[in-house]
C-alpha cells in the first residue's frame, strides 16, 4: 500500500481519473464533517456496531470498483482507519491501493483541534459539506 500526502492524493486523482476514491468514515461523519468532491463513501465500520468487517468492506469496494486492479485511494479522518482498510484490500487481492496520510482532518494539535497541522482541509484542497 502506498502512503500519499493530501496534495499527492489530489494529484493522483487529477492524473489518474480512473482511481476510485473511497471515504472509509461512517456516512454521517463524511456528510457532516465534510469530504473531498467525488469520493464514494464505503465505511470501514458503521454505527451501531462500530466493528470492522474486512471481508464485507473488500466486497463492497470490489462491487464499486468493478475490478481488484483498479487504483483505489482511501481517506478517513486522520489516516489511521485507512491503514487497516488498506491492509484488508491488499489481503483481498487488490493490487493498487493507497491511502491519504493525515486523512481529511489531520492530527490533533496541542489544543486537541484538528485541521490546524495537516490533512486534506488544512492543505486547502477542495471539499464539500452537507
Amino acid at each position: 500500500m502506498k502512503n500519499l500526502l493530501p496534495r499527492e492524493a489530489w494529484d493522483q486523482m487529477q492524473q489518474r481519473p480512473e482511481t476510485l476514491f473511497v471515504d472509509v468514515r461512517m456516512e454521517i461523519e463524511s456528510l457532516y464533517v465534510g469530504r473531498p468532491p467525488g469520493v464514494e463513501n464505503i465505511p470501514w465500520y458503521e454505527y451501531p456496531d462500530l466493528m470492522p468487517d474486512p471481508g464485507r468492506f473488500a466486497a463492497a469496494v470490489e462491487r464499486e470498483a468493478g475490478s481488484r486492479e483498479r487504483p483505489i485511494l482511501l481517506i478517513c479522518r486522520s489516516g489511521k482507519r485507512t491503514l487497516d482498510a488498506g491492509r484488508a484490500l491488499v489481503a483481498a487481492g487488490f493490487t493498487d491501493v493507497a491511502h491519504v496520510v493525515h486523512g481529511f482532518e489531520g492530527d490533533l494539535d496541542e489544543q486537541f483541534k484538528r485541521s490546524t497541522l495537516n490533512g486534506w482541509r488544512h492543505d486547502g484542497l477542495p471539499w464539500e459539506q452537507m
